[in-house]
């Protein structure tokens, strides 16, 4: 089978039954593909739909492609037949090396020649994942940004023995599937992204564990700070148009100075069971009883107005 071009993509396999994996089905459904979804066991798909009934609401809001519909979408437990048919390949496996190398070994057999095989991995290689696969020239990362059927980035980057064109032919059709396509310059752990929250992340445990915030101090700085500039102008740009005229070069050699003063603290500090505890308990009291299907779907009500409201910015300027 040649590889079909990117915009006469029809069915989409998606490999997986957790959130990423339902969360992908519900975003190419909304764009109008048919979806077969791999379940490790046919008893997962009440909780499967589970997620496609909270994002097909926010789906809706955003406006769905034409032919649009959950009907499209069908569930097996066996592999072959899932990727059977399939135009374009989404793995969802859980983040496991040893897995993914086995998954992809069979895969490489399994999806029709030319289809592309893209993972979901959050951090893991593909030269590492694509070891042991027969056909490592079509497997490439395609990393989304939780959840898969709102937030718009997907990172790309192939393995050694991938070829380019799988990668500009990912790029050609995420872009046409409503995401926004990063293709990275070099493969490197943890892409571009994550390495960014890691960052946060690191440094919001770190003033936790000395006491100097707590977790909800932490989400308060960061909703009512940096977050709404970075809805529409990226760290980067932000600090360039900060300094005025002089762009980037005023920041830098007015602040740079700064860079050296001990602020950071990004090596990752030691996990022990207290700083565990005062961020579980943290979290606990910030969520104030909520459920989490309902802290959910608040959260992706809040995403799709600021969606909106970016798109409807951009358009004005």
């Amino acid at each position: 089978m040649t590889r079909p071009s990117p915009e006469n993509v029809k069915r989409v396999a998606s490999l997986g039954g957790g959130p990423i994996g339902a969360g992908w089905a519900a975003h190419f459904l909304a764009r109008g593909y048919d979806v077969t979804a791999y379940i490790h066991s046919l008893d997962e798909e009440a909780k499967y739909r589970q997620v496609l009934d909270t994002a097909w609401i926010s789906l809706e809001a955003l406006g769905l492609a034409p032919g649009a519909s959950r009907d499209r979408l069908s569930f097996t437990d066996d592999l072959a037949t899932a990727v059977k048919n399939a135009d374009f390949v989404q793995e969802c496996a859980p983040e496991r090396l040893d897995l993914k190398q086995a998954l992809y070994k069979k895969l490489g057999e399994l999806v029709p020649d030319g289809v592309l095989i893209a993972s979901s991995t959050s951090g893991l290689m593909m030269t590492d994942i694509q070891a042991m696969c027969p056909s490592p020239e079509r497997t490439v990362v395609g990393h989304p940004f939780n959840p898969p059927y709102l937030l718009p980035l997907v990172e790309i980057i192939g393995g050694k023995r991938t070829t380019p064109d799988a990668v500009q032919w990912a790029h050609d059709f995420y872009a046409l599937a409503g995401k926004a396509p990063l293709v990275m310059k070099k493969e490197i752990p943890g892409f571009v992204a994550t390495r960014l929250q890691e960052a946060l992340w690191r440094e919001a445990l770190h003033m936790v564990a000395n006491g100097e915030a707590t977790p909800q101090d932490i989400d308060i700085a960061l909703m009512n700070g940096p977050a709404p500039r970075l809805a529409i102008q990226g760290q980067c740009m932000a600090f360039h148009v900060a300094c005025g005229a002089g762009g980037m070069a005023t920041n830098l050699d007015q602040f740079g100075p700064a860079l050296k003063l001990p602020w950071t603290r990004l090596e990752a500090p030691e996990l022990t069971q207290e700083l565990r505890d005062r961020m579980v308990d943290g979290c606990n009291e910030a969520a104030a009883g909520r459920h989490f299907e309902d802290m959910a779907a608040e959260r992706d009500r809040a995403i799709v107005g600021v969606l909106k409201a970016v798109k409807a910015a951009r358009a004005g300027s």
